[in-house]
């Protein structure tokens, strides 16, 4: 069943999203599994890497940098692409962010959860691991829809080789 959207038109006074822009990587690794984090401190459930753009990056490179300091300089992934964005409600200072999710390859190296996820437990999840996990609590973040589509979105374009994801920057 396909649904479809109608326009009815933009309000008068729309607030634009402007910087704020959450990144999410979500890692898959040849058997299917996803690389979540669970931080003890934060106590906000299983999550993706996750972080924010700064200044001058293409969401790309932020999601890079945000693998570095999450999992480890070693490891090593292979971007795919976009599997979906959208805006969330983020507190009083900054009412709207947008947020995307980047799906990657694990292509190697030793995951050392380090910046704001050191301590973190990182493991390799099948998707009906997360599905049927009864007692799992995930970050707000985590939408299983998505990590289905993630899944279907892998098999598609594993196999695609290198192929340039954005253009070189001035």
């Amino acid at each position: 069943m396909t649904q479809s959207i109608v326009y009815t038109g933009a309000p008068r006074h729309r607030p634009f999203v402007t910087t704020p822009i959450a990144l999410q990587a979500i890692i898959m690794n040849d058997e299917e599994q996803f690389l979540l984090l669970n931080s003890p401190r934060r106590q906000q459930g299983w999550q993706t890497v996750s972080g924010a753009i700064e200044a001058g990056e293409t969401i790309l490179a932020g999601t890079l940098r945000e693998v570095g300091e999450e999992l480890g300089e070693s490891v090593r992934v292979r971007p795919l692409g976009i599997v979906h964005a959208e805006t969330f409600h983020y507190d009083e200072q900054v009412r709207f962010m947008v947020s995307t999710y980047y799906l990657m390859v694990y292509e190697g190296g030793e995951i050392v959860p380090g910046d704001d996820m050191a301590g973190s437990e990182a493991r390799w999840w099948l998707l009906d691991e997360l599905v049927n996990g009864v007692d799992l609590h995930f970050h707000d973040s985590i939408k299983l829809w998505l990590l289905r589509r993630s899944v279907d979105l892998y098999r598609l374009w594993k196999d695609e080789g290198e192929r340039p994801l954005q253009p070189l920057l001035d």
